[in-house]
């Protein structure tokens, strides 16, 4: 019985090396090694195309190859019968065979000589068993579907984006034993991405950043796509970002202002899936850890499934997180809280990128730092303490993006970076749409400019 193509997928794992078989316009065959033979849909493979070799130069003259893979677990031995189509030198597809292969050169020390120049996409014509295996049982794994069913009905309970955001990371790690995960949301105004909620860290990292394009996770959000690492590689590692003092005044003064990421430093498999409503990106769940090959193609689907969930369901709390009755000014919005008292709380801000910085630390800048300045200023004006959603999204002032502003997720990584920085400011959500201003010492606001 034929198998499908979709049922090898195993064997695209990359830990068996492939051979390939071409033949010249003389006769001559040609048997080598290929370094990726990735898996694209149920009829169509990608070989990774690396050199300028005898294989590439028979591929292009007659278009066809043989590829024979082995199931690592298996230890099946399967023929691929391939029509070559084309060559692809970028888009989500390249950039998933190029960390693949990245991983794969670091792993075996070839990082110098390994490079992806393109990605042939070959359509599947025969698939052949080669005689004389007896394929061992594989190792038993963890329902993935029952724990993605599960995962699901945990997610479907959230009545608010920050429980949706936590539910989410506890239930990789209660239902799949995923225990190092992130969440980050998309920041289009300044095209990176922030992490709103971190699990199995030994620090939270929440407001944390990545551009688009660097490392795993800015990639996987660039292409839209998943990507999965399955050995340890230093091009697409987090370092820990260097931290800088701030310094009180000088001419030379730098204002440090990255959050170091809390990646692993050892991460032996990473999977980044991105967060993706037709083609508006919003984010990006990526998991990784300690063990090679943690992930599998079963692991990517289901955690696509979850992904695809996700962005779902904070596409419609964002929906619902307003109250039509509501308006700037409406009933407990202008209330009055007692003077507090103790040590005042120095808070400094910079307009420039709207970086606000507690008692010479930094906490929090752009769009989250100047909804936390305007709040702040009001405090300070009136002794005000109750805000909405709808007031901020209507103050022009906080240069909210016009598309996906994410106002939710901005409140959220204001509300966590106070909660670990500065618990003498904290906010508090009071119901739909609505949240409190608790301030327990002095404020000592100062507008500042850069030196």
């Amino acid at each position: 019985m034929t198998p499908s193509l979709g049922s090898l997928r195993s064997c695209f794992e990359g830990a068996v090396p492939s051979a390939i078989a071409t033949c010249g316009a003389d006769g001559m065959p040609n048997v080598t090694y290929v370094s990726q033979v990735h898996y694209v849909d149920e009829h169509h493979v990608a070989l990774s195309y690396q050199f300028f070799n005898k294989t590439r130069d028979n591929v292009l003259d007659n278009g066809r190859a043989t590829v024979q893979v082995v199931d690592p677990d298996a230890a099946g031995h399967y023929r691929l019968y391939l029509q070559y189509l084309r060559t692809e030198t970028e888009g989500p597809l390249f950039e998933n065979m190029k960390a693949k292969l990245a991983a794969i050169a670091s792993h075996t020390g070839m990082s110098k000589v390994f490079r992806l120049l393109g990605s042939d996409i070959y359509r599947v014509q025969r698939i052949e068993v080669v005689p004389g295996n007896l394929p061992s049982q594989s190792p038993l794994r963890d329902n993935l579907l029952s724990g993605l069913r599960a995962c699901l009905a945990d997610m479907a309970l959230s009545a608010d984006l920050a429980h949706l955001l936590d539910a989410t990371l506890a239930g990789l790690e209660s239902r799949w034993n995923i225990r190092h995960s992130l969440l980050l949301m998309f920041d289009p105004d300044r095209c990176c991405l922030y992490t709103v909620a971190s699990r199995g860290y030994d620090r939270s990292g929440v407001g944390s950043e990545i551009c688009l394009g660097e490392g795993i996770i800015g990639v996987a959000a660039r292409e839209q796509t998943p990507i999965r690492i399955g050995h340890a590689v230093q091009e697409y590692r987090y370092g820990e970002a260097a931290r800088r003092s701030f310094a009180r005044s000088g001419a030379d003064q730098v204002l440090d202002t990255e959050i170091p990421f809390p990646g692993l430093p050892d991460a032996g498999s990473q999977l980044a899936v991105p967060l993706v409503l037709g083609r508006r990106l919003l984010g990006v769940l990526y998991v990784e850890s300690t063990q090679e090959k943690r992930f599998s193609y079963d692991d990517e689907d289901a955690l696509v499934v979850l992904a695809g969930q996700l962005a779902q369901q904070i596409e419609l709390l964002s929906l619902a997180t307003e109250n039509p009755a509501e308006r700037p000014g409406s009933k407990g919005v202008g209330a009055i809280r007692p003077v507090v008292r103790g040590a005042a709380v120095a808070v400094r801000f910079f307009a420039h990128n709207h970086s606000l910085f507690v008692d010479n630390e930094y906490l929090i800048k752009g769009v989250a730092g100047a909804i936390a300045w305007k709040l702040l200023r009001e405090h300070a004006a009136s002794g005000r303490t109750e805000f909405t959603n709808r007031e901020l999204r209507l103050d022009a002032s906080l240069q909210l993006p016009d598309v996906t502003e994410n106002l939710e997720a901005r409140l959220i990584l204001l509300q966590r970076r106070l909660a670990e920085r500065c618990p003498a400011i904290a906010i508090h959500k009071t119901g739909r749409g609505r949240f409190r201003l608790d301030i327990s010492r002095p404020l000592q606001l100062e507008a500042a400019t850069a030196g």
